[in-house]
């Protein structure tokens, strides 16, 4: 929205009228200028006519209250009386903005502090569109970071800085162009939260923390099991293996200078001392013998009771040996 004032026929007619003359009288003042910077008397007004302006900077000129343009670097005259000179500097500026409470867009409340960078592009904007451009530039810093924050997420915020810093740059050197000024860069330098919310944050990033542990810990028991199911398979297609295996766990134990030295015993010698103690235990005499033929009861018949036993020839003298 337009803040001049909307001209009507009797000022348009005025303003023609103020136009005519002041420009008679602008051509007058420059005359009488160019008349003072002659000698004898210039020598005492070069000393204000003539202007250095150095290579980081420009010289607007104003002439009778008009604006004549940017001059520099370097050295050039002015004429006296009617020009009037505004240096406005090129360098990048460094601003750190303060520190801005903002409540972002899912209720926590942070602490914010930028730093921005900017420079002046078209130093006669700088001068005639805005009283003070660094502190227009501030202002607009601030009320943009509070805006662009409150639209944003606590884990934006956080995770996406860099997206967060495009739009803010955007944003500020869209609403500094008019004003001759170029935003650069804008950086988010510090981010406060309350300890409510950094203890929440801390306790979140521990739980993850165990729960990768144990993710991890589970792959490795189960990556060991294949394994070791894989070695059982071996070991059981070659028994020596197993001791090869028995002795290489020896000559390690051996290494580290132990004085006790655990000693495995295969169960299959177990059961080999158990079956030696059960035969040779008190009256296993007794004790059937698996796979004999059953004894035989006499009969009445006199010839099967006289028929020898095995081993036993007939004829001979077995009951003699008897």
């Amino acid at each position: 929205m337009s803040s001049e004032i909307p001209p009507t026929p009797a000022r348009e007619d005025r303003a023609k009228d103020e136009g005519g003359l002041a420009a008679i009288v602008r051509f007058l003042l420059t005359i009488f200028a160019y008349i003072l910077l002659i000698p004898p008397w210039g020598f005492l007004v070069w000393f204000y006519s003539v202007k250095i302006v150095a290579e980081y900077e420009r010289g607007v000129i104003f002439r009778l209250g008009r604006l004549v343009g940017a001059r520099g670097p370097g050295l050039f005259v002015i004429l006296p009386i009617v020009d009037r000179m505004v240096k406005m500097d090129l360098r990048t500026v460094t601003m750190d903005v303060p520190s801005q409470e903002c409540i972002t867009r899912d209720n926590v409340t942070v602490k914010v502090n930028a730093v921005i960078y900017f420079r002046v592009v078209k130093p006669e904007d700088a001068v005639t569109k805005v009283l003070d451009h660094f502190r227009a530039t501030s202002q607009i810093a601030q009320t943009t970071l509070r805006s662009v924050l409150g639209q944003s997420d606590l884990d934006e915020l956080l995770s996406e800085r860099e997206k967060i810093n495009s739009r803010l740059q955007s944003i500020i050197d869209e609403q500094t162009e008019p004003w001759g000024v170029k935003v650069s860069t804008v950086e988010v330098k510090d981010v406060e939260l309350p300890q409510s919310m950094q203890r929440a944050m801390a306790r979140q990033a521990e739980a993850e923390r165990e729960r990768r542990a144990k993710v991890i810990n589970a792959d490795g028991e189960l990556q060991a099991s294949q394994r070791l199911a894989e070695a059982g398979a071996v070991m059981s297609t070659n028994p020596v293996t197993l001791q090869l295996r028995l002795l290489q766990t020896l000559a390690e134990i051996a290494t580290e200078k132990n004085s006790t030295i655990v000693l495995p015993v295969p169960f299959g010698l177990f059961e080999a001392i158990t079956q030696i103690a059960d035969r040779t235990a008190p009256g296993s005499s007794a004790r059937v013998r698996v796979g004999a033929p059953p004894a035989t009861e006499p009969t009445g018949d006199p010839a099967e009771s006289m028929t020898p036993p095995e081993g036993v020839e007939p004829g001979s003298s077995a009951g003699a040996a008897s």
